[in-house]
């Protein structure tokens, strides 16, 4: 899908940048303008699941990462017909689960899957809204493979290029925004 296709042109209007917010130095790329918009986000998962349709063939399962994947993954698996699974921080999730630790810029950090929720050999894509520094994504995709899920992509509206996130995935990464 080309990031010319006028309905990422529409998200990427309504991106909104916010100085020094989570904390002083980052420009923060805020999503939601466009959540506030129902035409520009219906024309987001329409572009979402038409891109995963074509590139990513015979997914059975969108993985949303906590919490924005959580926004765009259940209306992509809707319009898929396929499972919507979230990974979540750890303790949120009942029942068993599967987990895996991660490094942080400062300290670690857990998320987790309930056990019964990936069956082993099923193709999933993994969703979230942005992909930084590449930590969470790479995180999310050692759960996967410990629940013996074949990922097929990673996919983000927006990447932050300078930050290189990209290269801690070995998967491939569809981004609609840079």
């Amino acid at each position: 899908m080309s990031r010319d296709d006028p309905r990422i042109q529409a998200v990427k209007n309504l991106v909104e940048l916010v100085e020094d917010f989570p904390k002083p130095g980052i420009l923060f790329k805020n999503l939601f303008p466009v959540l506030r918009n129902p035409a520009v986000f219906n024309g987001l998962i329409q572009v979402l699941s038409e891109d995963i349709k074509a590139r990513c063939s015979g997914v059975e399962v969108i993985v949303g990462l906590d919490s924005r994947g959580f926004l765009f993954g259940p209306g992509v698996a809707l319009q898929l017909g396929v499972a919507f699974v979230p990974v979540r921080k750890k303790g949120k999730l009942p029942g068993e689960t599967i987990s895996v630790e991660y490094s942080l810029e400062y300290g670690k950090d857990s998320c987790e899957i309930q056990k019964n929720s990936i069956r082993p050999g099923q193709k999933v894509v993994i969703i979230d809204d942005l992909l930084a520094t590449g930590g969470t994504m790479k995180a999310a995709c050692d759960l996967l493979e410990a629940a013996n899920a074949k990922v097929l992509a990673c996919v983000v509206v927006i990447e932050l290029n300078e930050l290189n996130g990209m290269d801690k995935l070995k998967y491939p990464v569809i981004s609609y925004l840079s």
